[in-house]
């Protein structure tokens, strides 16, 4: 029993992290109706961003505090992201207002191989090293209970817990504010919302660097865990699963989509893996969303779509 708690634990650590990957997707579907598959590379710029300059800051000012250039890096990574939906919006999708959606996609595959290639020419090709202070050293619960307790990764504990704090965050502000209704409202019909007054240019800068802040904190997380490397956004891409699972414009979807996901692909992987000869966590995910797909398109909270004729 302690075993296939530590197991569950993990699952559902993993899960709130692949639910903060998903968010940016779920972002971006809501306030622009395109899927962004950039998404995964904005995860990986950020945390080069994160980790250059919290190399980069001690050689420039001579500080020696590890919290203070730690601050300042992510300040710095924080504008860099928002400059970068500035030009997003500027030079991209504010060329392209009330296309087609597949227009709207192939835009965002040409950002993630722009980001993918600056990121390297800026940032270098390295694998390099985030250190937040997140503490590494393992937890023991239920000590009483179970022999030898549960074994939990702090490291993993205070990720999730960083990761859950957020998407509450993220879902009282799309739900609460009034910035939060225009972004749906821009979702709904881009023409209708311009029509009562909405700056749609506006509204896809704030929401591409929410998406961008979202990736920020993805990143770091993910990449103090992993290194930052490009593999990296690879592991975000574990997000696309998520939305179809969850529904493309369900923030509640995102959070449950990648929870399921994260249980399944550790239980499967230690109780099925062995089994079928291992491998179960790598392609999990992705056949769960096929099945979706097949059954129920929309997702578990997704609206059905009727079309009238």
């Amino acid at each position: 029993m302690g075993f296939f708690l530590e197991t569950l634990f993990g699952g559902l650590m993993a899960g709130m992290l692949y639910s903060l990957i998903a968010l940016g997707f779920v972002l971006i579907f809501k306030a622009s109706g395109v899927f962004n598959f950039a998404q995964g590379a904005m995860v990986l710029f950020a945390a080069l961003a994160m980790a250059r300059f919290a190399e980069w800051i001690p050689r420039w000012t001579g500080l020696e505090s590890k919290w203070l250039v730690n601050v300042l890096a992510f300040a710095v990574a924080v504008a860099v992201m928002i400059a970068l939906a500035w030009a997003i919006e500027r030079l991209v999708l504010g060329k392209l207002v009330n296309q087609e959606g597949v227009t709207l996609l192939m835009a965002t595959l040409g950002i993630t191989y722009f980001l993918d290639g600056f990121g390297q020419t800026l940032f270098g090709s390295d694998i390099y090293k985030i250190d937040v202070g997140l503490p590494k050293d393992p937890l023991f619960l239920f000590e009483k209970v179970f022999q030898g307790g549960v074994l939990i990764n702090k490291e993993d504990l205070y990720a999730a817990l960083i990761a859950a704090a957020l998407v509450a965050l993220l879902s009282l502000f799309f739900q609460k504010t009034a910035t939060g209704r225009a972004l749906r409202a821009v979702a709904d019909d881009h023409q209708a919302a311009q029509s009562i007054g909405i700056p749609l240019n506006r509204i896809w800068v704030i929401v591409w660097s929410v998406a961008g802040f979202v990736a920020l904190v993805a990143g770091i997380i993910w990449g103090s865990k992993l290194g930052v490397q490009f593999s990296l956004s690879l592991v975000a891409l574990k997000a696309l699963p998520v939305v179809i699972l969850g529904g493309l414009t369900s923030i509640p979807g995102a959070i449950v989509g990648g929870l399921i996901i994260g249980v399944g692909e550790k239980l499967s992987e230690i109780y099925i893996g062995p089994m079928l000869g291992g491998g179960i966590e790598i392609w999990f995910a992705y056949v769960l969303a096929l099945v979706f797909l097949l059954v129920r398109p929309q997702g578990l909270f997704g609206e059905k779509i009727i079309d009238r004729v």
